[in-house]
């Protein structure tokens, strides 16, 4: 029987975290990209291999977009397309520090419609499907309501406070707070355990395709920086920001400048 999308995504995951739990803590060999794209494991290639290799098989006529592949315009003929971040906060992986994520999407005419994010060193699968909720290790999640701005807390880079970046020059007064992954990030908004998550530069989609399905089916709301849609597949694989929150996302937005 043939697998549904998200069950493909769940079962790649946590054998994406096998690959990689081997090579975590042992020291990997590491690369430096071209042009200060940042490093690369050999576990971020392993587990692209399997990925590609298992998920293109599974549905040979999605195409492909990956962090670790070098990408071609074969994707943009295609209706639905595998989004992926083998390890999505690789130096977070390298450093030892548990906050990495395997990031896996399926992105249909533009929109994510199955997304798993999987933290395997703290054995946390976040999943959704498009209309079908957000969930946790099955259990359903969703994202914060009723926060002041003053009381919230919001993952982002501590550059994102700068008083420039926001209207009047001002900076809002929320607490900031840090996790190396996007993805994991955009699945704590979901959970409720944070606020909201900003970044307000230009942002691979293979960083952020899974986590804003697992927001939006939590309740919350995704968009660029400047409050508009996010689509995915793009020509240029990049989204102009993202702002992800339950309640504090049209306050966000309204107070960027």
């Amino acid at each position: 029987m043939l697998a549904t999308d998200i069950d493909l995504l769940t079962d790649a995951a946590r054998r994406s975290g096998k690959i990689a739990a081997g090579y975590f803590g042992q020291n990997p060999q590491t690369w430096e990209k071209s042009d200060d794209a940042g490093p690369v494991t050999e576990a971020d290639l392993a587990v692209n291999v399997m990925l590609q290799t298992t998920l293109r098989m599974a549905r040979p006529d999605y195409g492909w977009l990956s962090e670790e592949t070098e990408d071609t315009s074969a994707r943009l003929k295609t209706r639905s397309v595998f989004v992926v971040d083998p390890i999505d906060g690789t130096r977070a992986f390298i450093s030892g520090s548990k906050d990495w994520a395997h990031s896996l999407a399926i992105v249909d005419n533009g929109q994510t419609t199955a997304a798993a994010v999987y933290l395997p060193m703290r054995d946390l699968m976040f999943t959704a499907t498009l209309g079908g909720g957000a969930f946790l290790n099955g259990a359903p999640i969703s994202t914060r309501t009723g926060t002041l701005m003053g009381q919230a807390t919001v993952l982002t880079h501590k550059a994102n406070c700068d008083a420039r970046l926001w209207k009047n020059n001002t900076a809002p007064d929320f607490k900031c707070a840090f996790r190396s992954s996007l993805a994991y990030r955009l699945c704590l908004v979901a959970q409720g355990r944070f606020d909201a998550m900003l970044t307000l530069r230009p942002t691979w989609e293979w960083d952020v395709a899974a986590g804003t399905l697992i927001v939006t089916e939590a309740g919350g709301t995704a968009t660029t920086k400047a409050g508009g849609p996010v689509q995915y597949n793009n020509t240029h694989p990049q989204v102009d920001g993202l702002v992800a929150a339950g309640a504090l996302h049209q306050p966000l937005i309204t107070l960027l400048a």
